[in-house]
């Protein structure tokens, strides 16, 4: 059996156990914080570390009169917090014995007779109760699933770092870095604007926003989640660092890194003999770190089954009802620039069989559905580029641990659709309208939002918070996507990988290598 279908066997295996022990074990909802009596209602007694109480920020002495669940909409539940009770050991009537798991809580704080009781309110995306039924089952398969994403973590910064400097010292003159660079720059640009003006002409078709009842308060105060107003001179400032042995230590710095490797390439070849030597060391220790890629890779199908064994047990399909619509358009745009947009682009511009190039790429894909992270599928995306797709090291080596980075066309177009769904939203329940600038702002801020957003699962919904914030809109909207972002981050992450492998296909073409998906002579280099 070849290694991909072993892959595919592996991944049904784990769709089949997670939604066999989702239906049934039991999974009560859980926040992990533990509340006390007060006159007001109840306070914060304790915050569990690592919980959902502590990642929205709840700290102790907090006072909280209310939760509601599914606000705004008919199937709006309100529940008076009087007593602890109230929240967890009340019955049927209690907060946690009606919410479900993944499900979206509103913690309201006191407010003044005749004030808005939802400005200020808490969103708590509730987990899985560690101590249940189903919990304890998946702890094996959760301890299995994170061992392989560390495996995977632990090759990134040495791979992006050995690849980028041999890939840079190996292309040779200025002239031909600074004619491999504008092509790989102005792929990544285009294709991600193709992507965002793709998913703001459906969303803006569809409008699943209009008429949806979220329960959002329009009055809640812009930036209450903590959201950094990150701009591209930002993001200009984090890559160039300042100590850049730090930044290896951090997979969060990963334009830090590759800023240092394409310094460190460039110079290497106008370094004379002193270059040749740093280059043989940089070259054998990228030989080296890929055969370790490629023993931890033989790992990929129990990996595979582990995560989604975590995945589908964890969600399933309930969370995700309230906002089929929206995931719709977003599934939708997603196919479309995979089928469509990029396969033409390599019709076109590569002159390659799109089937061919996919039928190839599969096992970055599959790796890159399940682990939802661009840099975590770095090391398959390099070998299957390479081996299964034909092209060079030197075309691979500079394109691909550039675009796991700032080439996310599914992070792009995700980031578009949700701002606009939640801006069309807005528009109905307090008029908040969005403008023709309005629009245009989205476009340019999702294009350097995916530039700068991390190759790491939900980065793309951090970043989207920023968009909020230049638009002026409440941010507590990108707290409701939480319920449904595990599913489209897989998807987009799967384009975002597509994309990188694509561009390195017809960058290869562009420099006249008879590859992709025929046999490279000449060694390594092509």
């Amino acid at each position: 059996m070849s290694f991909h279908w072993k892959v595919l066997l592996w991944m049904v295996a784990g769709l089949a156990v997670g939604l066999g022990m989702q239906w049934g074990l039991e999974a009560p909802a859980w926040a992990g914080v533990r509340f006390e009596a007060c006159a007001e209602g109840v306070r914060v007694a304790a915050v569990t570390p690592g919980s959902p109480a502590a990642k929205a920020h709840l700290t102790g002495g907090e006072v909280f009169t209310a939760a509601v669940l599914g606000r705004g909409g008919e199937e709006e539940r309100r529940i008076e917090l009087d007593s602890p009770a109230d929240w967890k050991g009340g019955g049927e009537a209690s907060v946690l014995a009606q919410a479900d798991n993944g499900e979206v809580v509103w913690l309201l704080r006191p407010s003044a007779p005749g004030s808005d009781p939802f400005a200020g309110a808490l969103a708590l995306a509730l987990s899985m109760d560690p101590a249940g039924s189903r919990a304890l089952a998946l702890a094996p398969f959760i301890f299995a699933g994170d061992i392989f994403l560390a495996l995977l973590k632990m090759l990134i910064v040495p791979l992006v770092l050995s690849s980028i400097v041999t890939g840079v010292a190996g292309v040779g003159t200025m002239k031909d870095l600074r004619r491999l660079g504008g092509k790989t720059f102005a792929y990544y640009v285009a294709t991600s604007l193709l992507a965002i003006l793709l998913g703001q002409f459906l969303v803006n078709t569809i409008r699943p926003g209009v008429g949806a009842h979220l329960g959002l308060s329009p009055a809640a105060s812009v930036g209450a989640q903590g959201a950094s107003r990150a701009t591209f001179i930002d993001v200009l400032r984090r890559a160039v660092p300042t100590n850049i042995f730090e930044s290896l230590g951090d997979n969060g710095s990963m334009l830090s890194i590759i800023f240092f490797a394409l310094l460190l390439g460039f110079f290497i070849t106008r370094a004379g003999e002193h270059g040749r030597v740093v280059k043989e060391v940089f070259e054998s220790f990228f030989e080296v770190m890929m055969k370790m890629a490629e023993g931890i890779l033989s790992l990929l199908p129990y990996g595979v089954f582990a995560l989604l064994v975590k995945v589908t047990a964890a969600t399933g399909f309930a969370p995700f009802r309230a906002l089929l619509l929206y995931m719709g358009t977003v599934a939708l745009a997603l196919v479309l620039h995979s089928v469509v947009t990029l396969p033409l682009l390599l019709r076109l511009v590569g002159k390659l069989n799109p089937r061919r190039w996919a039928q190839a790429m599969s096992p970055a894909l599959v790796t890159a559905f399940s682990t939802s992270s661009s840099s975590m599928t770095l090391p398959v995306t390099l070998r299957t580029v390479e081996q299964r797709g034909r092209v060079s090291n030197k075309v691979t080596s500079f394109t691909l641990p550039l675009g796991a980075t700032i080439n996310m066309d599914g992070t792009a177009l995700y980031e578009c659709i949700g701002v606009i769904f939640l801006a069309q939203y807005y528009a109905g329940v307090g008029g908040v309208a969005l403008t023709l600038g309005d629009q245009a702002l989205i476009v340019l801020m999702a294009l350097l939002a995916s530039i700068g957003a991390a190759g790491i699962p939900s980065a793309g919904l951090v970043m989207m918070l920023t968009i909020l914030s230049a638009l002026r809109l409440p941010v507590e909207g990108a707290a409701l996507l939480l319920a449904v972002d595990r599913p489209l981050d897989m998807l987009r992450t799967m384009v975002n990988v597509w994309s990188d492998s694509c561009g390195a296909a017809i960058i290869a073409r562009s420099e006249g290598e008879e590859g992709p998906l025929e046999p490279i002579t000449g060694g390594r280099g092509g």
